[in-house]
């Protein structure tokens, strides 16, 4: 079998890369189109067959769409792939625009599921997508939301992007942070890792995506009851959004003081996550997110109800849930967090079994295999049936 994979970045994503590391440990041959940039070797290392270009559909400079188009048509007619497997929008929708008249199944991997929550993107997502096109979701809320969108049974798969255990080596003998921030050892301090994604006003955003001013205003809650309780912030802000940055750290000041500390991008997270008594992820969206590390690192995890996190995360049993957009069911949990070591405990050994069962890399792997064969299945029959 062989599989076209498109990205539009060659900038992190490590998901992909596990994922077609496994697949090629499967027999698939892939190839894989993404722009240039330090992903590419690490690809071909893997036994991964790399184009470079960018495969993604330009918004701001439509012209530059004929070239890209034209060199994933040259693309696909020179390797003659089985099946192509997109993993962005942006890709999909270039694909699906750009492979007119080129019969061959296409798979998109929903990353997230942000552009189904407005209805312009997921009109556009549902709209360009036809009889060669199916979807591959990546948590439970993304396949369901398909589903109730009329897309049949059998064009919708599952498959998360998984991890390996080995990816999460964390560091719990050291344990300075608190001293550092000027608090004793039974102080609670929260922890939430994450980058800051400026608000974008044509979503409606009033808000940054991942929900750190909620988690603000959730701390100023909590230091009612708990004054010593700290949170920090570990991330910086992510492409040009210097000025978003400052403006949540203006607003963490003038909300809790000194309370909150942002420690900005670190090479060191495996070695802060185990200092923290509780691992927050506030997002307004989200697929399964920070979750997965937290909850391998062995911290008592809270996110919000939304996308992906409730695959992992069952409130009281794997972990806590609170309303999204609510830093008051934040606080809430947060306070119930700190009042129940206990519970916290058992969240921790529950949470750790959860997150390896559901996000093993390998079994991951074989989803999406499995998914291809279904796909090709679906695709020679209605071939025959045409014939």
């Amino acid at each position: 079998m062989k599989v076209l994979h498109i990205l539009k970045t060659s900038v992190g994503a490590s998901w992909a890369l596990r994922q077609t590391q496994q697949l090629v440990n499967l027999g698939v041959e892939v190839h894989l189109a993404l722009p240039a940039g330090p992903m590419v070797e690490k690809y071909q290392a893997e036994g991964v067959t790399v184009h470079v270009f960018d495969p993604s559909l330009c918004i701001s400079r439509p012209w530059k769409n004929i070239n890209r188009i034209n060199q994933l048509r040259e693309l696909v007619k020179r390797i003659k792939p089985d099946l192509i497997h997109s993993h962005f929008v942006a890709t999909t929708l270039l694909m699906r625009i750009g492979l007119v008249g080129l019969s061959v199944p296409r798979i998109f991997h929903v990353p997230g599921p942000l552009h189904l929550e407005h209805s312009l993107f997921r009109w556009l997502d549902l709209r360009s997508g036809g009889k060669l096109d199916y979807w591959l979701a990546s948590c439970i809320w993304t396949k369901d939301k398909y589903l109730s969108c009329g897309i049949p049974k059998q064009k919708v798969g599952l498959a998360y992007y998984g991890v390996n255990a080995g990816d999460f080596t964390f560091s719990p003998g050291k344990s300075d942070l608190k001293e550092s921030l000027g608090m004793s050892e039974n102080d609670f301090l929260i922890g939430m890792v994450a980058y800051f994604y400026a608000p974008k006003s044509y979503l409606g955003q009033k808000r940054g995506l991942k929900g750190h001013e909620d988690l603000i205003d959730a701390l100023a809650i909590v230091r009612k009851r708990y004054p010593n309780t700290k949170c920090v912030f570990v991330g910086g802000p992510w492409g040009a959004t210097q000025d978003y940055f400052d403006q949540v750290k203006d607003y963490a000041s003038n909300t809790v003081g000194e309370a909150c500390v942002f420690l900005g991008t670190r090479k060191d997270v495996p070695e802060l996550y185990p200092q923290f008594d509780l691992a927050v992820h506030p997002s307004h969206s989200e697929n399964v997110g920070g979750a997965v590390e937290s909850m391998y690192a062995g911290i008592p995890t809270l996110t919000t109800n939304i996308g992906g996190f409730p695959d992992l995360v069952t409130d009281g049993e794997t972990g806590l849930l609170a309303d999204v957009k609510s830093p008051e069911s934040l606080a809430q949990k947060i306070t119930q967090a700190i009042e129940q070591p206990e519970l916290c405990q058992h969240l921790v050994q529950n949470g750790l079994i959860k997150v390896q069962q559901v996000m093993n890399v390998e079994d991951n792997a074989k989803q999406v295999f499995e998914f291809y064969q279904q796909v090709l299945t679906d695709y020679q029959t209605k071939q025959v049936a045409a014939c």
